[in-house]
């Protein structure tokens, strides 16, 4: 059995995934033996490819797997110091843990208060209370306010994960589980995120374990990261500001002849090390992943030319011998 995966000057943990396996329909193995610790007031990203189990294993720690005829058959999950994987997923709302799942998921047929007002739903509390908690979410979206009576499906992308993010808040959470807060956002918008979830940790105290293909981005506002690769962590470490330099040659710091080096756990692990990582690994297994500014394989670039010139030289080919022999109609 693998240990819990914590940085080496750890406090005890605030959510400890302990080695757990997911199967979907009784057959998929989807998660094998993941285990990943969040510390109370911390931002921690998942990072890794698209299908790496980067979804699974926030669904697993929410308990929404049931719903997609998935399971946790073996391991546990733990949250404040105690076992939270057989709750419902409302009773573990009211614990403080709180899921902004992919894609948003907004009702698109309220408006953007009405949206924010459902995640106050699992608390008994005054209109007083309400009202202030929902001007504090709208303190942190101030964009939030003046569309505030729009429909919610007509809003943007980036307000509508807005919208997501506070209606999480308004369920008062200590633990907000975060997936892919970037995806479909133009980079600005995408900063702009990250900048308030940065706030809403440092302001509120609300820890954050978010999962992310922007391995940049996540990095450089996260305090520790992981790498998923086929349902497994691979690596992790305390995140580091992002290399400004590159090494020799143009190979990215943290590789040896472009081969990313043996890295400990718990190293230090900056984006570049992060990307590269990916990038060997998934080559390894016969997918590319091109980093920025990665030029294109000459050899690629020469088969695809050669290749339209041969198509149209066939097809030049076959007008001549349609003109010099042209079709015979009715002929035996």
């Amino acid at each position: 059995m693998s240990a819990v995966l914590k940085p080496e000057s750890a406090k005890q943990a605030y959510l400890t995934v302990n080695n757990i396996e997911v199967i979907y329909d009784h057959v998929i193995l989807v998660l094998k033996g993941v285990s990943l610790s969040v510390e109370r007031g911390r931002i921690v990203a998942l990072l890794g490819a698209n299908g790496a189990g980067k979804t699974t294993t926030l669904k697993a720690i929410s308990n929404l797997l049931r719903a997609e005829r998935g399971e946790v058959t073996k391991g546990t999950v733990e949250f404040d110091g105690r076992r939270v994987d057989r709750l419902t997923p409302n009773e573990l709302v009211r614990l403080g843990v709180c899921q902004v799942m992919e894609g948003r998921h907004c009702f698109e047929h309220l408006s953007v208060e009405e949206n924010l007002l459902t995640g106050a739903f699992t608390r008994s509390i005054g209109r007083a209370e309400l009202k202030r908690d929902l001007d504090k979410v709208y303190g942190y979206f101030p964009r939030l306010k003046e569309r505030r009576n729009s429909q919610s499906g007509y809003t943007s992308g980036g307000e509508q994960q807005m919208t997501a993010l506070g209606r999480a808040l308004m369920a008062q959470p200590s633990m907000i589980l975060l997936d892919e807060p970037s995806m479909g956002l133009a980079p600005q918008l995408v900063e702009e995120i990250f900048e308030i979830v940065r706030n809403l940790n440092q302001k509120e105290g609300v820890s954050f374990l978010l999962a992310e293909q922007n391995t940049m981005v996540a990095l450089r506002y996260a305090d520790y990261g992981y790498i998923l690769e086929n349902g497994r962590v691979v690596m992790d470490g305390e995140a580091a500001k992002p290399a400004r330099k590159r090494g020799r040659k143009g190979v990215l710091p943290g590789t040896v002849d472009g081969r990313p080096q043996e890295l400990s756990r718990h190293q230090v692990l900056s984006p570049a090390q992060a990307l590269v990582v990916l990038k060997h690994r998934l080559s390894r297994n016969g997918r590319v992943l091109r980093l920025p500014g990665d030029p294109r394989p000459a050899r690629t670039r020469a088969r695809a030319h050669g290749g339209v010139a041969e198509a149209a030289g066939a097809r030049e080919e076959q007008r001549a011998r349609d003109r010099e022999n042209p079709r015979r109609c009715g002929s035996s």
